[in-house]
């Protein structure tokens, strides 16, 4: 699949247009695995997908992006989105942007973003975002975090083991700092919880020159390239477990404090909808159906 303006995007950046490729082909990778373990369960579910353009007053190329989701049986919902867009920023916003002020307001962006709520509640509901944005800054951004309604030690160990692993093979210092950072940032104030049990997530790594890009531009991919191995093993894990009506109970419950970071915090959520990104598209990662007590 490709964004609805590729024909417009020839002269973006060239360290822009490979990361689009790279965030499309990760996406890729990710669906045909998610589609598998579907196959597995004796489900026909695949993903549908929508290609949606951005609009920009006096802009000749906003950009776009795809939607991918799926509702089977393993998997209750799960969205895979890329975008790939280009403009100003609105002048109240752009302060708020590394790189960006009122008077340097333009910007591109292209990233992946995947949030997945299982059927299962023993199966470890995730998100996983990685990112490339130019301002008066280049940078890349992203990380990976699991978030089960039933934790289990030995999921939460080896999903922060793949982590550290991506972490480590580019520098020693990125799981821990990047792991604290996680572990401050899906946090629920007025709830005093964490949202799940952490993973990582960096942002503004400077990759202004070519040395900088290649090398973070290789551990973002590194990222991905865990994910897509460890998760697909957890669901394999949970997705038959026997459950209860108490099991559910507690997902949904879970599912309702992840829906309220979702909208009251994530910086995702308030990036697209600042920019004039496709709602569905950002609101994807909402959980279809949840409770509050």
């Amino acid at each position: 699949m490709k964004t609805g303006r590729d024909d417009t995007m020839s002269d973006w950046q060239p360290h822009t247009l490979r990361a689009k490729e790279w965030f499309e082909s990760l996406r890729d990778q990710i669906c045909a695995a998610f589609e598998a373990i579907e196959r597995e369960a004796g489900s026909t579910a695949r993903f549908t997908y929508t290609p949606w353009d951005r609009e920009e007053e006096g802009n000749e190329r906003p950009g776009g992006g795809v939607q991918g989701l799926m509702k089977g049986a393993v998997f209750e919902k799960v969205g895979v989105n890329v975008s790939t867009v280009g403009g100003n920023f609105p002048k109240e916003f752009a302060a708020n942007i590394n790189g960006a002020d009122e008077d340097n307001p333009g910007f591109t962006a292209t990233g992946i973003s995947l949030v997945a709520h299982l059927a299962n509640p023993h199966a470890p509901a995730v998100h996983m975002n990685t990112r490339f944005l130019t301002t008066g800054k280049a940078w890349f951004g992203g990380g990976a975090d699991l978030n089960p309604p039933i934790p289990y030690e030995e999921d939460t160990g080896e999903f922060h083991a793949a982590m550290r692993a991506a972490c480590a093979a580019h520098n020693p210092t990125y799981y821990e700092q990047y792991k604290k950072w996680a572990d401050e940032y899906f946090y629920i104030p007025h709830r005093e919880v964490h949202r799940g049990v952490g993973g990582i997530f960096y942002d503004h790594l400077e990759s202004d020159e070519d040395d900088a890009w290649e090398r973070n531009f290789a551990f973002t991919q590194d990222v991905g390239k865990a994910f897509l191995d460890i998760y697909p093993k957890l669901v394999r894990k949970r997705m038959n477990s026997a459950f209860t009506p108490e099991d559910e109970a507690t997902q949904l419950e879970y599912r309702g404090r992840y829906a309220e970071f979702n909208l009251v915090y994530d910086r995702g959520t308030i990036f697209g909808l600042k920019t004039g990104g496709n709602i569905d598209a950002i609101l994807m990662s909402l959980p279809p159906r949840a409770t509050w007590s």
